[in-house]
């Protein structure tokens, strides 16, 4: 049983790194950026989101 906590705080921890990464890497997008792909942040941030957890 406390295997299986361990395990399930890693995956949650691994999957909280990958959003950050990805929320920081879309942070440090300039606004010409954004219009460059024709990209809302938000729209972005609610992909990663959706990509990580499902």
């Amino acid at each position: 049983m406390i295997q299986n906590l361990i395990a399930y705080a890693q995956t949650r921890i691994e999957k909280r790194r990958e959003y950050n990464r990805l929320a920081n890497e879309i942070a440090g997008l300039s606004q010409r950026d954004l219009a460059d792909l024709r990209a809302d942040r938000g729209e972005m941030l609610r992909h990663a989101y959706k990509k990580i957890y499902g």
